[in-house]
């Protein structure tokens, strides 16, 4: 899918991505949320939100971490940094939302995205182990300072993409929305 007019939404899924469950990082969205960027897409400025939301699950005693990030073909250009799942309590598809916002930095061959998000779930470290459980919201970098991602060249087309990382194999991300905005 191609983008038209700056006004309109991206793309918006229409459908669940793969149940991931390797300890590795992998495509969330389905192949048919993929939208490519235009050259020249970017402008200094310009800004964009991704939404996203799913289930996620998480053994006790291996949760791992969890990790997203934003890529344009294969750059990183927002990363969550490792979050912390809950290791008091298991999670069987818990629901999760993640917010990432993405404004243009640099253009040219070396251009580039500062970001930064946020992700609500149950399964984060801190959520009590016994009812009322409530969320957590995690302010995306994950215990970091916000930061400009990899550079890129905006002046090519590029794939936009959502990977997740889960370190353990005990685990499990299903996502079953995403929302890409162009907000300016």
């Amino acid at each position: 899918m191609s983008l038209q007019t700056w006004q309109e939404t991206l793309i918006v899924a229409p459908g669940d991505g793969p149940a991931l469950t390797a300890a590795a990082a992998a495509r969330c969205i389905p192949a048919t949320a993929l939208v490519t960027l235009p050259p020249n897409f970017w402008a200094v400025g310009r800004a964009m939100r991704i939404k996203a939301s799913g289930r996620i699950s998480s053994a006790i005693t291996t949760p791992g971490t969890a990790r997203f990030d934003v890529r344009m073909t294969s750059t990183v250009v927002f990363d969550s940094l490792a979050i912390l799942l809950d290791s008091v309590a298991a999670h069987t598809n818990v629901g999760w939302l993640l917010e990432i916002m993405l404004t243009c930095r640099a253009i040219g061959a070396t251009g580039n995205l500062f970001g930064q998000g946020r992700l609500i779930c149950e399964d984060i470290l801190g959520v009590p182990a016994t009812a009322p459980k409530g969320v957590l919201v995690a302010i995306l970098p994950w215990n970091s300072a916000p930061a400009v991602g990899g550079n890129f060249d905006t002046t090519i087309s590029h794939v936009l993409d959502l990977y997740f990382t889960q370190t353990e194999a005990t685990g499990s991300l299903t996502l079953h929305q995403f929302l890409v905005e162009m907000l300016n």
